[in-house]
């Protein structure tokens, strides 16, 4: 037997007959382990070394010492440190599970395979509640101007009723919703009877009335509630006013809430064709991931086609020119009121602000890009035709 036979030389963690022992010392001694790698214990700490040169006892260390290396193991054992479960020896490696997949070829699995691109919502019911909302708005537009602006007032209550339940839900911000209500009512009708004038104090006298219908209950929190109140009051009502504001124009009131519909729903429409298709580089991932920068240049063209060619056509005296520059505004503001939304709903944890309109969510989901575009569509309207 060869010093090799038994592991790494003393002074390594292993033991074995000194160099300059006798042969005749070996006698009695257990049966050494076979050559090749030693065997693996774990992680464990190093069990106490193993005598290996008889005493004068003889067999009785031989005793002792397979007694010792039984205790060794059972305390390993105890506290399992070797365990049958992973590899025995120091140079063998577990052998891995063959790749296995359900038609038995070496096609990859299903879950490798690349993900169409979804939309992200149902485009058969988005469209198909789009196409019912755009019928009933302009039947109500050009047959009769008031039904229109019923229409506007029930959007604006609904959206109200939206926001609202939203903020109780999930910040427990108790906005009055029945001063809001009327209020905006009665800003849409002063809007469209008054024009801007009458607007601002319909404005004015609804926060009023938040105020007042907030101090029936407990004083907590009254000061939260009530700028709660009249944020709502400013962000629905009051900028759908601006809309009965270019409807109020005698020449070509329709033709002008067509065209800021058009511009809006085209922007938005740009956006999200583009954006879906060659979208690649976040516009703002914090506030929207959906949103890319590609998606808001396809905005832009978009709108901007639409609007050269809708000022050209539809409104009195407008050019082409004034078209593309009424397109590029449209399409920021929309852009601008969508991310803004998105903060709100970020901020209240919600995906959508109701669930009203199949494919598309509640009313302040499309109410979104639309309430920030009216006041500057309708700004840009009387800069460049005036005010009809």
């Amino acid at each position: 037997m060869n010093e090799s036979s038994w592991g790494a030389p003393p002074g390594a963690g292993q033991w074995g007959p000194p160099d300059h022992a006798p042969a005749s010392s070996l006698r009695g001694v257990a049966p050494p382990v076979p050559a090749g790698p030693v065997y693996d214990w774990g992680d464990a700490a190093q069990t106490r070394p193993m005598p290996v040169v008889p005493g004068p006892g003889g067999h009785q260390d031989d005793d002792r010492e397979h007694r010792d290396i039984r205790e060794n193991r059972d305390h390993l054992d105890d506290r399992g440190a070797a365990r049958l479960s992973g590899p025995l020896f120091r140079d063998e490696k577990p052998q891995e599970p063959m790749p296995t997949s359900r038609s038995g070829s070496d096609s990859s699995p299903d879950s490798e395979k690349p993900k169409k691109k979804s939309a992200g919502r149902n485009l058969r019911a988005a469209i198909g509640v789009g196409v019912g909302l755009g019928v009933i708005i302009v039947a109500s537009l050009f047959v009769y101007k008031p039904v229109f602006i019923g229409v506007i007032a029930i959007a604006v209550v609904v959206g109200l009723w939206e926001l609202t339940s939203r903020l109780a839900e999930r910040k427990d911000i108790k906005v009055p919703l029945v001063p809001l209500a009327v209020g905006g009512t009665a800003m849409v009708v002063a809007g469209y009877v008054r024009g801007a004038e009458g607007a601002w104090v319909a404005m004015a006298l609804t926060a009023l009335a938040v105020l007042v219908w907030r101090m029936t209950e407990a004083p907590e929190n009254y000061l939260r509630d009530v700028t709660a109140g009249v944020f709502a009051a400013f962000y629905v009502p009051f900028l759908a006013t601006f809309v009965a504001l270019m409807l109020a124009a005698e020449a070509d009131g329709p033709q002008r809430v067509l065209t800021f519909l058009l511009l809006t729903v085209v922007s938005d429409t740009g956006a999200y064709a583009v954006g879906w298709r060659f979208g690649k580089h976040k516009l703002a991932p914090r506030i929207s991931p959906g949103k890319t920068r590609e998606g808001l240049v396809g905005a832009v063209l978009f709108a901007m086609v639409a609007g050269a060619l809708c000022m050209e056509f539809l409104i009195a005296h407008g050019a082409w020119w004034q078209g593309l520059l009424l397109g590029l505004a449209v399409a920021a503001s929309a852009t601008l009121g969508d991310l803004g939304e998105s903060m709100i709903k970020r901020d209240l944890g919600i995906k959508d602000m109701g669930t009203l309109l199949p494919g598309h969510g509640g009313i302040m989901d499309r109410l979104d890009s639309l309430l920030p575009t009216a006041p500057v569509v309708w700004l840009l309207f009387v800069v460049f035709v005036g005010s009809g």
